[in-house]
């Protein structure tokens, strides 16, 4: 194997809003100092100012809100040839810059690898592949940001970016790391996933609320913007679905299907104001 990267060239790109200090940093690398990682913080808050006097963690306080937006600045601000995205609720584990770097170092080809992680309270990991594969449309539906790290300069080179209509904060609240992976599939990059364990996470999470509104709302968004000719269709089947699996009761089924509706027509406005 050939050693074209080390652990200085990764840099953790985390979103963050209305922090006052860094002292959540520990709380996400309590094996050892977060000051031994290249970190770059984006702080999303009208008037709370964070800062850093280490070396190595950069900050940039930004008067904005969305996730995507977010994640967009630090790309364009990121400095390192590997990048990993975070949410400033995440726990690493010990050897997750070894494993990043040694999963680049052995496919040096690909331009995004996602890997795993593990649910705080789940004796399993998210994913139950044990192999390395390339990523496809389908198999990316159940990819966490969290997970996904990349060679700054393929993402920069082909502006890759996370679209900024969807995402906690914005019009549809979830989906945007899909539509990222989707983007560098299209143009054909190498994008595969790895089944180390990098991380852990809340058990809780803003898209496992099927049934909820604002996920059926950012779903039939997102189904009409990857397949328009049949999104109309899709949010009746989706909406079946959800009252024969228990996600909602069947009286509310037409209610869901007007919510699916909206988020269409929300998703349609959007693209003629551009």
């Amino acid at each position: 194997m050939t050693n074209i990267f080390s652990k200085n060239d990764l840099e953790i790109l985390i979103a963050t809003k209305n922090r006052d200090n860094l002292d959540f940093l520990a709380l996400m690398f309590p094996f050892a100092s977060f000051s031994n990682f290249n970190i770059l913080i984006i702080n999303q808050s009208k008037d709370i100012i964070l800062s850093s006097e280490f070396e190595t963690v950069r900050v940039i306080n930004v008067d904005e809100k969305g996730l995507s937006k977010s994640r967009n600045l630090a790309i364009k601000n990121a400095s390192k040839k590997i990048c990993i995205i975070a949410d400033d609720d995440v726990v690493y584990f010990s050897n997750f810059d070894h494993e990043i770097i040694t999963a680049f170092n052995l496919n040096p080809q690909a331009s995004i690898i996602t890997f795993n992680h593990q649910r705080i309270g789940k004796e399993k990991p998210h994913n139950k592949s044990k192999k390395v594969y390339s990523h496809s449309k389908k198999t990316i539906e159940n990819v966490c940001s969290i997970e996904i790290a990349f060679q700054l300069k393929d993402i920069t080179a082909n502006n890759i970016c996370f679209d900024e209509n969807f995402g906690l904060g914005s019009y549809f609240e979830t989906a945007e790391e899909y539509l990222f992976l989707g983007d560098a599939i299209e143009i054909k990059l190498n994008v595969l996933f790895s089944p180390f364990v990098i991380v852990s996470h809340p058990l809780l999470s803003s898209g496992e609320n099927q049934g909820d509104d604002k996920i059926l709302f950012a779903r039939a968004a997102l189904f009409y913007k990857t397949k328009p000719n049949l999104a109309y269709i899709w949010v009746l089947k989706y909406v079946f679905f959800l009252a024969r699996n228990g996600y909602i009761n069947w009286n509310q089924c037409w209610r869901k299907y007007k919510t699916g509706l909206m988020g269409i027509q929300k998703y349609k406005e959007l693209v003629k104001l551009k």
